[in-house]
């Protein structure tokens, strides 16, 4: 294995007791609560009941059972064991079991975890992509994955927010994809309350919009949506303020891409009858 993948499942196998016990995740009031996919997602992806779904990079799989409870069949695929554990679990304390199924693989072995299936979605969430040294051979697994006349769906980190230090005050890390150049961290801390990690190191990648845009139109992909947002939902900067669940740009600062929305579909390719 990549040493630096390896460095990265050891950082996300700590995580997941941390964010089991956080307030961020509040899993105990998320099981009270039994919440549907959120409004914004599933107006853009539509009416999931009775489709297959699959969330690439599902971590604990809170996002992969809110589809699973809208009707979904939902397959989650995570490289650390620690964190598909966790999901199955949670499947089984949400009653969600006979909806979900989670695989432990990297991302780019999905097509062989996955046996080939393809799905009606293919459901990618926030902080998947800035893990991945290669978008080329993210995209073709998303390719594979999805089935003609499938949605594809992402939200994520924008790559510009990525470019600032931890304060959002200078851009100190590059814009383009550069995989054998990764931002290296050794950070004991996570995303959510709660730590420390053991494990600290851990590498990232940048990979810009366009680079996305175009991995994905490489495989075929019809892009549907493509929007840009001045928030996210964590507190990414220092200067960020909370607004309802989100975390957006105080006023009077200029507004920069803090995340973004893709949403791209696979056509259906019609065969001409033959003709005798």
């Amino acid at each position: 294995m990549d040493e630096r993948v390896a460095a990265n499942r050891a950082n996300w196998d700590d995580r997941v007791p941390i964010h089991l016990a956080s307030r961020f995740y509040d899993v105990d009031g998320w099981l009270a609560r039994e919440p549907l996919p959120l409004e914004r997602e599933a107006t853009l992806i539509g009416n999931v009941a009775g489709k297959t779904l699959v969330h690439l990079q599902c971590h604990i799989g809170l996002e992969t059972l809110q589809w699973a409870r809208a009707g979904a069949q939902v397959t989650g695929v995570d490289f650390s064991r620690a964190a598909v554990d966790a999901a199955t679990n949670l499947a089984a304390r949400a009653g969600l079991s006979s909806r979900a199924t989670f695989l432990c693989a990297d991302v780019y072995e999905a097509d062989t975890a996955l046996d080939a299936h393809a799905f009606d979605v293919v459901y990618v969430s926030l902080g998947s992509l800035g893990w991945l040294p290669d978008i080329r051979l993210w995209a073709q697994v998303v390719g594979h994955a999805l089935a003609a006349g499938g949605t594809f769906f992402i939200h994520d980190v924008h790559p510009m927010s990525s470019c600032f230090d931890e304060d959002g005050e200078r851009v100190v890390y590059g814009y383009f994809e550069e995989s054998g150049r990764p931002f290296v961290s050794d950070d004991d801390s996570t995303y959510t309350d709660g730590g420390p990690l053991a494990h600290v190191r851990n590498y990232e990648w940048n990979h810009s919009l366009g680079e996305i845009t175009q991995a994905l139109l490489d495989q075929g992909l019809v892009i549907d949506v493509l929007q840009e947002h001045d928030w996210t939902v964590f507190q990414q900067f220092p200067w960020l303020v909370e607004d309802a669940g989100t975390y957006r740009i105080a006023d009077g600062r200029p507004r920069v891409p803090l995340t973004f929305t893709l949403v791209a579909h696979a056509p259906i390719i019609a065969t001409s009858p033959t003709r005798h």
